[in-house]
């Protein structure tokens, strides 16, 4: 029985970052095309990624370029062109938001549900199946048991379930937030989000009252499922995908090469699974998620809700705690360290908190070392300019220049598994190569066929010669000698047959290799769960509009930004709860003595500046919305999107 292949996709801001990516264990890799992608600062020259395709190629790892902002009706055959390029360019599959691209005459290109399209139901998922999306990333915020549910609703032979297992948190359902839009006019569903999540905030209640003071209460910790990864398998999750494609190439080596070790120890253990392409890795390091940029981790809803998700003190990298402060001079800070193992160097970051709880920078100019456990540092900035930093302070470190230097250098590497075996040939000698995959090659080329002087030396110096496989995408797995007698073979044509060898199977490879097909709709037309559609459903061009009437849909609303919507609405819809993160929510109070009964969940109000912005919280489904409308500076700069003269009610 063929094995389930488990499929680690990783981000890549450029080709150089996908191509270390693929270096460092990854399957396949997601990358931004030039224009239309939901990360507007992360776009790619068409060229830039058949140069990743071609290295991505050499191991079986594909390439999925991300098409996945909502498109105009004048964006719609730029977008059309687009994709033929790319497909001429050899990319395996196109990661999609607009249902708008299933209308238009497209290449044969296999089609992927962005995590914009927000899936998190059994029905919404079966539907993107049966209109032909071959791999949908679920939402973020799903459970285990959802997770199973919509597996259970879906074919594992046509559509493949991806889920987010690292990186940084949207609070909203993905595909379901507008408070950048509304407020800026850059649209998150447009690939320009302004991260209004990561702001801090005022919250008060009814009366006014302060219930959390200058908290990101928006802002969620990173996400971690490195302890949930064979508890995602088994609910039926088959690619493993790594948030970042603004994350530099540091991040993406170490946490690829994180997960890449996670999962082969997890196929190893599992027989009836495999890696999804070809090749084994070796790093010059040990991964470590906590070196990267993080703002601690949660493994999210996966396990069921829990309350602490939140990075409510600040969106900025905390770092790992290394100890405290011994004394301040006037040009230096003395440290304790919690280990005589931690080593600080020039360049490190350090931070700790003010009394007020604000994260603070320092960076080390120069570190003494002065004892066992004891450092003297001489920061960049002035000693004055530190609030609150005296003995006794807590002190953590966000960036170790060792760790940075390290991966700077070249760090992984990843090769093929062949066999090598010489034959002899009437006129001279035939070497194949044969990879794990079964690929296999041969060629043969004529020589006289002289007895070797020295038996034991000709068979040594033969073999290391066959085996130098160093600058290739292969390595030597075992080499047979099939001859008659040891023959003396010159090192110059041992080694021009084995670099003849060697383009022949890698010429074969790339001959076998096949870019995974486009999925066909089901007939008749699959129906879509709901008839009506709000702005929520992000239809943004008449070819979207025409897919959903096809579909079923009756009643279609322009999305929010066609500025249709000028009332107060739901900018934002998260599962994350701020009633339940400040241990308000009415479901906590239950059973709790002189509490019961006294917990409402009655509206919030967050405060930044002159915004502000309304908590209005949904308990039979134990959903937030935060509420608000758009300003009227971004209204004034587009006209509104009519599908149909009257709206349909929400």
């Amino acid at each position: 029985m063929e094995p389930h292949r488990l499929e680690l996709l990783a981000p890549a801001r450029d080709a150089d970052i996908g191509i270390e990516a693929v270096n460092h264990g990854a399957d396949a890799v997601y990358i931004g095309g030039p224009s239309f992608g939901a990360r507007a600062a992360a776009s790619n020259e068409v060229a830039d990624i058949a140069r990743l395709v071609g290295y991505a190629h050499r191991f079986n790892a594909r390439v999925f370029v991300t098409l996945n902002t909502i498109l105009t009706d004048d964006e719609l055959e730029p977008a059309r062109r687009q994709i033929i390029q790319l497909y001429d360019a050899g990319a395996d599959a196109l990661i999609i938001q607009d249902m708008g691209l299933l209308e238009l005459d497209l290449p044969p290109i296999q089609l992927h549900a962005s995590t914009q399209t927000d899936i998190r139901t059994p029905e919404k998922a079966r539907f993107l199946q049966d209109v032909g999306l071959s791999q949908i990333v679920l939402a973020r915020e799903l459970d285990l048991g959802q997770i199973a549910a919509i597996r259970a609703a879906t074919d594992p032979a046509r559509c493949t379930l991806e889920f987010f297992v690292h990186g940084a948190l949207c609070v909203a359902y993905s595909g379901q937030c507008y408070i950048s839009h509304a407020h800026t006019g850059r649209s998150a569903n447009r690939g320009d989000c302004s991260q209004s999540c990561r702001l801090p905030y005022q919250v008060t209640d009814l009366e006014g009252r302060i219930v959390a003071h200058d908290k990101h209460v928006l802002s969620m910790k990173d996400n971690n499922q490195s302890g949930n990864l064979e508890a995602l398998v088994d609910a039926g999750i088959r690619s493993f995908k790594i948030e970042g494609r603004y994350k530099d190439m540091g991040y993406v080596k170490n946490i690829t090469a994180h997960y890449r070790t996670l999962l082969d120890q997890l196929v190893e253990r599992r027989p009836e699974f495999a890696r999804a392409s070809a090749g084994r890795t070796a790093f010059a390091f040990t991964p470590d998620p906590e070196q990267n940029f993080n703002r601690e981790f949660t493994d999210y809803f996966v396990g069921g809700r829990r309350d602490d998700i939140g990075a409510f003190d600040t969106p900025k990298n905390p770092g790992l705690s290394i100890g405290y402060v011994s004394k301040v001079g006037d040009k230096w800070v003395e440290l304790h360290t919690d280990s005589p193992d931690i080593v600080l160097n020039n360049g490190d970051g350090l931070c700790y908190y003010t009394l007020q709880k604000d994260l603070t920078g320092l960076a080390i100019n120069r570190a003494e070392k002065l004892g066992e456990g004891a450092w003297r540092v001489f920061p960049k900035d002035t000693i004055a300019s530190f609030r609150d930093l005296r003995a006794g302070t807590m002190v953590s470190r966000n960036r170790d220049m060792n760790w940075t230097r390290l991966l700077d250098k070249p760090s992984g590497e990843r090769r093929i598994g062949v066999w090598l075996r010489l034959e002899e040939t009437a006129d001279g000698f035939a070497l194949t190569l044969t990879d794990e995959d079964g690929h296999a090659a041969t060629v043969e080329a004529a020589h006289a066929k002289e007895p070797a002087k020295d038996i034991v030396k000709a068979e040594a110096t033969l073999r290391e010669h066959l085996g130098k496989l160093g600058a290739t995408p292969f390595a030597p797995m075992g080499i047979a000698l099939e001859l008659s007698q040891d023959w003396f073979m010159p090192a110059s044509f041992v080694n021009a047959l084995r670099r003849d060898a060697v383009a022949a199977l890698e010429a074969g490879r790339a001959a076998a290799y096949r870019r995974p097909p486009r999925a066909q709709a089901v007939e008749p037309a699959a129906v879509y769960p709901e008839d009506t559609l709000t702005y929520l459903a992000n239809v943004y061009n008449h070819k979207a509009r025409d897919f959903y009437t096809k579909h079923g849909v009756r009643a279609i609303a322009a999305a929010y930004e066609s500025h249709e919507e000028t009332g107060e609405v739901s900018l934002m819809i998260t599962r994350h709860c701020v009633r339940y993160s400040l241990s308000l929510c009415p479901k906590q109070a239950k059973g709790v003595t002189g509490v019961q009964g006294t917990v409402r969940a009655a509206p919030l109000t967050l405060i930044n500046g002159s915004e502000k912005l309304t908590l209005r919280f949904d308990c039979k489904a134990c959903e937030m919305h935060v509420m608000g409308k758009l300003k009227p500076a971004v209204a004034k700069n587009s006209a509104p999107l009519n599908f149909y003269k009257t709206q349909p009610v929400a």
